[in-house]
């Protein structure tokens, strides 16, 4: 299972106990900021994205943001076209409401977008649709060893 292998990742660390599960499905936005009690911004979703090879990019972004065609294509080269539910569960072996930065397969591209550092805390999922782990921005790329980028547009 997923989440298995995500709370064995965060054994690494000695977090393991930080991961939160849910009663409730957390699969999207909106139920896992419910979920957690905070604003939809808060929750770091992770969009996942063809690499226009063979692998995938992940975007993990706030909740509340789109992502921007012209930014993604001027930073990734290519245009942005998210996996199948099949090809994420098969490229990151996580399934689409759980698809998480964390205990990934090797040589996977992790972008942690600007719009989550408008927010001391946020709540990425944890490998399953029923939970999620408060973070920093700053340890989400750190434990994830992923890399800032700004490919997304905040509401209007």
């Amino acid at each position: 299972m997923s989440i298995e292998k995500v709370k064995a990742f965060f054994a690494t660390y000695g977090r393991e106990n930080e991961v939160l599960e849910f009663e409730v499905s957390s699969a999207t936005v909106e139920l896992a900021a419910i979920a957690v009690g905070v604003e939809p911004g808060m929750i770091a979703k992770t969009l996942s994205f063809s690499d226009n090879a063979e692998g995938c990019i992940l975007v993990v972004a706030a909740g509340d943001a789109k992502i921007d065609n012209r930014k993604f294509k001027d930073t990734f080269g290519f245009k942005a076209k998210m996996l199948t539910h099949e090809d994420a569960l098969r490229l990151t072996g996580h399934a689409v409401g759980g698809v998480c930065p964390f205990a990934l397969p090797e040589g996977i591209r992790v972008c942690c977008d600007s719009s989550l550092w408008r927010f001391e805390h946020v709540y990425p999922a944890c490998g399953s649709s029923n939970s999620a782990i408060k973070l920093t921005p700053e340890e989400l790329i750190e434990l994830t060893g992923g890399e800032k980028c700004d490919v997304c547009k905040l509401p209007e």
